[in-house]
C-alpha cells in the first residue's frame, strides 16, 4: 500500500497570513486621535517604549514608522493629534455666504454653482480699453454673464477658484445636514420633520393633559350654512385616553374650550368614566387658551396651565398625534373630505352631498369612544386606553357638578337688580320662573362666552340662584331674513372695494425687450387741460370768500358799534325831488 507523507518542510518555509483588522476602516480612522494622544501623555511621562507604539500599529492595522511619524507631527503640530494621519489639502468648504445664497435659491445648489461661477468670471474679465484682466480685489462690475434671477451681486463672494459641480454639490451633502436642506428648500416646517426629539417619562392618569383644537378638513350643513367645523377636546398623556370633547360649527372661542374641560373633569352620566382634576395642562399661545376666563377656570380647578413656546408643536405631542390621526382614520372616511390646499388657491364648496352638523357630532362622539374602548395605541401594552386608565391604582379627585358650573362660566363683575322684566344683561331681558317675588332682589351675572341665550343667576355672594333665559328671542325667519340681508350688504360692499381697486390700478404693456414700462391706460394733453381747467374753476369757486364784500348797513334805530358800522357798505343815494 503507497502512502504520501506531507512534505512539512515545505509548510515551515511558507510565511504566515497576515492578521485581519477586527475593525472597520471607519472604526480604525476614528481611534487613531485617542491612540496618538495616549501615546503623547506617556511621551511626557518619560514612560513611552517601543513596545507601546508596535502594540499601536498592530491595533491600527499600520506600521509601526507610521506611528512614529504621527507622533512626530503632533509634536510640531498639536493640532494634527485630532486627525492623525489626515490627508493636507485645500479641501472647498461651505462658507457662511454660500449658506445665504442656498437660501436665497431654497436650496439649489446647481443654481448657486451658476451664480458662483458667473460672479467669478466677471470679477476677472479682461479689460477691452487696456487689455488687462481686472484683479480679485477690485469691486465686481456688472456683467452679461450674471444669471438670471440671481441674488445681488455684492451678496455673492468671489472665489479665487470656483470648483467644480461635483466638487461642490458633494460639499453641500458633506457640510450641511439633510435637515439643513429640507429647511433650505421648503422651510423650517421640513427641517423640523428631520430633526429628533426625546420622550418624556412615563407618567400616571391625570398628571398631564394636552388641549388643542383641530379644523376638520371638510364641510358640514349647519342653520343653512357650509361651513367647516373645529373640535376642541384633551388627551390623557400616560394613558393616551380622550377625556373631554366639544364639536363648534366654524371659529372655536373660549366657550369651547370651557364645554370641552366641562366633560373632561365630569365622570357622571354620559362623561365618564374617564376624567377627575389634572394636575398640569399643556396648551399652546392661543388667545383662547389664555383668556382670563379659561384661566381662572383653571386656577379654580387647583391646575397648572403649561404655556408652550411658539412654533413647538413637539412638546406636545400627544394632541398631535391625536389630531393627525382624527384626520387619517375619522375625517377622511366622511363626505366632503378634501386634503388641505394651498392658501393661494381659493377654497372651493363641495359639490357631493355633506354631512349635517349633527351628524358630524354624532361621528366624532363615535371615534372618540372607539379610541378610549377599542383602538390599541403603541405604548400601551396591547391594551385599549380605557383598560391603561382603570388599571393605573393613582386616585382620583372628582369636582361635584354643582360646583362645577362656577368653574367654566365668566363673571363682569357688576352688580344688577331683577326688576320686573328680569335682569338686564348686555341690553337684553331675561326672564325665569323663580324670580317670582324677588323684584328689587340684587343678582351677579355668570354666562358662557358667546352663548347668551341663557345666563345663570348668582347672589352678590357668589352662591347660585338659578337659570334665565331670553325673553324675547327672534323666530327663525326673522334670523334668516336678518342674515340675508347682512349677507347682501357684505356682497356689495366687497363689490364696491373690487372696483374701488381696478380703478387704482396702473396697467402696463407686455414687453419682450428690456425697455421702459409703457402705460396702456395713456392721457391725452388735450384731455389733461380740459379736466385741469375744471379742477382750476371748481377750486376758484370754493376760495370766494364772503367777507369780501361788505354786508349792508343796518338800521338807524340799532345801536351799532362805530367798528361795524364803518365796515358796512355805503348806502345808495336816493332820488329825492324838492318839494314847490
Amino acid at each position: 500500500m503507497n502512502t504520501t507523507t506531507p512534505n512539512t518542510t515545505a509548510l515551515h518555509t511558507l510565511p504566515p497570513a497576515k492578521a485581519q483588522p477586527a475593525l472597520d476602516t471607519v472604526s480604525l480612522n476614528a481611534l487613531r486621535g485617542p491612540a496618538v494622544r495616549r501615546l503623547l501623555a506617556l511621551r511626557a511621562e518619560h514612560q513611552l517604549t517601543r513596545a507601546h507604539v508596535h502594540t499601536t500599529a498592530q491595533c491600527l492595522a499600520v506600521s509601526d514608522r507610521t506611528v512614529w511619524r504621527w507622533l512626530a507631527e503632533a509634536t510640531v503640530a498639536p493640532e494634527t493629534a485630532e486627525r492623525p494621519g489626515a490627508r493636507d489639502s485645500d479641501r472647498f468648504d461651505i462658507t457662511p455666504q454660500i449658506r445665504v445664497l442656498l437660501a436665497y435659491w431654497r436650496g439649489n445648489a446647481s443654481a448657486v454653482h451658476r451664480e458662483l461661477l458667473a460672479h467669478a468670471r466677471a470679477a476677472t474679465r479682461p479689460d477691452t480699453a487696456t487689455n488687462e484682466a481686472t484683479p480679485l480685489t477690485s469691486p465686481p462690475q456688472p456683467s452679461r454673464l450674471a444669471v438670471p434671477g440671481g441674488a445681488p451681486p455684492t451678496a455673492v463672494p468671489v472665489l479665487e477658484k470656483v470648483p467644480s459641480l461635483a466638487t461642490f454639490l458633494r460639499a453641500v451633502r458633506r457640510d450641511l445636514t439633510a435637515g439643513e436642506r429640507a429647511g433650505y428648500r421648503h422651510g423650517p416646517e421640513a427641517a423640523r420633520a428631520l430633526d429628533v426629539f426625546g420622550k418624556r417619562p412615563p407618567t400616571w392618569r391625570n398628571h398631564a393633559w394636552e388641549g388643542d383644537h383641530v379644523q376638520a378638513p371638510l364641510r358640514v350643513h349647519a342653520d343653512g350654512q357650509l361651513i367647516r367645523p373645529h373640535i376642541t377636546w384633551f388627551i390623557d398623556c400616560a394613558t393616551k385616553a380622550i377625556t373631554g370633547v366639544a364639536v363648534t360649527p366654524g371659529c372655536p372661542s373660549r366657550a369651547s374650550i370651557l364645554a370641552a374641560l366641562r366633560s373632561a373633569v365630569l365622570r357622571t352620566g354620559p362623561y365618564g368614566p374617564v376624567g377627575g382634576r389634572p394636575e398640569t395642562v399643556r396648551i399652546d399661545r392661543g388667545k383662547d387658551f389664555l383668556s382670563r376666563t379659561v384661566t381662572a377656570a383653571f386656577d379654580a380647578l387647583g391646575t397648572t396651565m403649561d404655556d408652550l413656546p411658539a412654533y413647538s408643536p413637539h412638546l406636545k405631542g400627544s394632541i398631535e398625534n391625536l389630531n393627525r390621526n382624527a384626520t387619517r382614520m375619522l375625517f377622511a372616511a366622511l363626505p366632503g373630505y378634501r386634503t388641505k390646499q394651498p392658501r393661494r388657491r381659493p377654497d372651493r364648496l363641495p359639490t357631493a352631498p355633506v354631512l349635517s352638523f349633527e351628524d358630524f357630532t354624532a361621528e366624532v362622539l363615535a371615534w372618540v369612544t372607539w379610541w378610549n374602548t377599542e383602538h390599541h395605541p403603541d405604548g400601551l401594552n396591547g391594551h385599549t386606553p380605557l383598560q391603561a386608565w382603570q388599571q393605573d391604582p393613582t386616585p382620583l379627585t372628582d369636582i361635584p357638578p354643582t360646583d362645577l358650573w362656577s368653574f367654566t362660566l365668566e363673571d363682569d363683575g357688576r352688580t344688577r337688580v331683577i326688576t320686573s322684566h328680569g335682569v338686564r344683561f348686555k341690553n337684553r331681558d331675561y326672564l325665569a320662573d323663580w324670580m317670582t317675588g324677588q323684584a328689587g332682589r340684587e343678582v351677579r351675572v355668570r354666562f358662557m362666552p358667546h352663548h347668551t341665550h341663557e345666563i345663570e343667576i348668582c347672589d352678590p355672594a357668589g352662591r347660585r340662584l338659578g337659570t334665565a333665559y331670553l325673553a324675547d328671542q327672534a323666530t327663525p325667519e326673522q334670523l334668516t331674513a336678518l342674515r340675508h340681508a347682512r349677507t347682501r350688504r357684505a356682497q356689495r360692499l366687497r363689490a364696491e372695494a373690487k372696483a374701488a381697486e381696478q380703478l387704482r390700478q396702473e396697467r402696463f404693456a407686455p414687453t419682450t425687450t428690456a425697455t421702459a414700462p409703457r402705460r396702456l391706460d395713456a392721457t391725452t394733453a388735450a384731455e389733461a387741460t380740459r379736466e385741469l381747467s375744471r379742477h382750476h374753476e371748481s377750486d376758484l369757486a370754493a376760495l370766494a370768500l364772503p367777507e369780501l364784500i361788505p354786508p349792508a348797513p343796518p338800521p338807524a334805530d340799532w345801536a351799532t358799534p362805530a367798528a361795524v358800522r364803518t365796515a358796512t357798505r355805503p348806502t345808495p343815494p336816493t332820488d329825492r325831488k324838492d318839494a314847490p
